[in-house]
């Protein structure tokens, strides 16, 4: 009990740490001020862009709009890999802090919809979850707090959260990375349409592999 005491308390105080620091620079969450710092970082620039990444998703900053830079920063290959590491540190941080520190707030906000998510995600597990790291029906960094709420294991949510956001973050890095090719004159229009046929392909598979399992799901039944 109190190692779990003492684990807890350390979480707040990094997570306090992390938002007053993110609080302090939030200006670096802009897209010239975060290009700025990344680039003048050099050698840790990476890491860089993934703690800004992780928390601009515990304070809901639109991830998207950071898979974006990350493609435009650091090319569609290397930028999925970071995208990647940020949204997922990200998300495992906000998921932490609503299990074990902020649940009472978490649980003001989850009305209506949210409710649903949490228990589609009791109902359905890791797959729920994979569902909606693939499709962005929700908010990402509200869903991320509203899992926290669930009884799925820090370790599936990780799995799965890294693994399922591989697609998403593929397509939204290849689209920052084409339109600043566009931006600077170095890339044909094919190129940002093929980002946009990905990024729809993305989309669209899982309401079609949903659709799948409801029907088999109905023929078993039946």
């Amino acid at each position: 009990m109190a190692v779990k005491h003492i684990g807890r308390i350390l979480i707040i105080v990094l997570l306090g740490l992390g938002i007053v620091l993110a609080l302090a620079y939030r200006g670096q969450f802009e897209g010239k001020a975060l290009e700025e710092s990344v680039r003048s970082a050099g050698f840790w620039a990476p890491l860089l862009f993934v703690a800004i990444f992780a928390l601009g998703v515990v304070l809901f900053v639109p991830s998207t709009l950071m898979m974006l830079a990350g493609g435009a920063l650091f090319g569609p290959y290397w930028g999925v890999l970071y995208n990647l590491a940020g949204a997922t540190t990200g998300a495992v941080l906000a998921f932490i802090a609503a299990r074990y520190i902020t649940s009472d707030w978490v649980r003001r906000q989850t009305h209506g919809r949210l409710r649903q998510v949490i228990r589609g995600a009791e109902k359905e597990g890791w797959r729920f979850v994979a569902f909606t790291r693939l499709v962005p029906v929700f908010p990402f960094a509200l869903l991320n707090y509203a899992f926290g709420l669930t009884r799925i294991s820090l370790s599936i949510y990780v799995l799965t959260t890294f693994t399922f956001l591989g697609p998403g973050s593929f397509a939204y890095a290849y689209l920052g990375f084409a339109g600043r090719e566009v931006v600077e004159g170095d890339a044909a229009p094919p190129e940002v349409l093929l980002a946009f046929v990905l990024l729809g392909v993305i989309t669209l598979l899982p309401f079609v592999a949903r659709r799948r399992y409801l029907l088999r799901k109905r023929l078993q039944q039946n």
